[in-house]
């Protein structure tokens, strides 16, 4: 299926800040795989395909195992993944879907692993990744991603 438009091409300079805040959240001292795999639990919530395959390739890349990439889906009833990662999921989740009534219980476990500033990147974390997959969505973004080697 053809795209409908491109954000790269018809708003390139959009485009070009999205991008610039992914690479800035890639730098800002938060773990690569846990960023990763935040990246990964947000576009299963929102069903974006492409992102889903882009991001499992890029956990696999950078070390997240077979079986922790599985379990992701179902991570509160798995026991692969830590307190703080957990704390981070919660948060991530609550951002995506807009849960207004968990989102004072899910700060509260956040501030037990994470300092105010790594709370502020995680937030923009799932922000942006939130931002990605709509707009891969409206583009009509399917599929895999080219070029991630698997």
């Amino acid at each position: 299926m053809a795209f409908r438009f491109t954000v790269a091409a018809d708003a390139p300079s959009l485009y070009a800040t999205l991008f610039a805040t992914a690479k800035a959240i890639r730098g800002s001292g938060l773990p690569t795989g846990l960023v990763h795999l935040i990246d990964l639990r947000v576009s299963q919530i929102n069903g974006c395909t492409y992102c889903i395959d882009l991001h499992t390739k890029e956990a696999r890349h950078d070390g997240q195992s077979d079986q922790r990439i599985a379990a992701l889906a179902g991570w509160e009833r798995s026991d692969l993944f830590l307190p703080d990662e957990r704390a981070a999921f919660a948060w991530a989740e609550v951002l995506t879907r807009t849960q207004h009534d968990r989102i004072d219980e899910a700060y509260r476990a956040l501030q037990r692993h994470f300092s105010a500033e790594q709370i502020a990147q995680l937030t923009v974390t799932a922000a942006q990744i939130n931002a990605w997959n709509r707009i891969g969505i409206a583009q009509h973004i399917e599929g895999t991603a080219v070029g991630m080697a698997a």
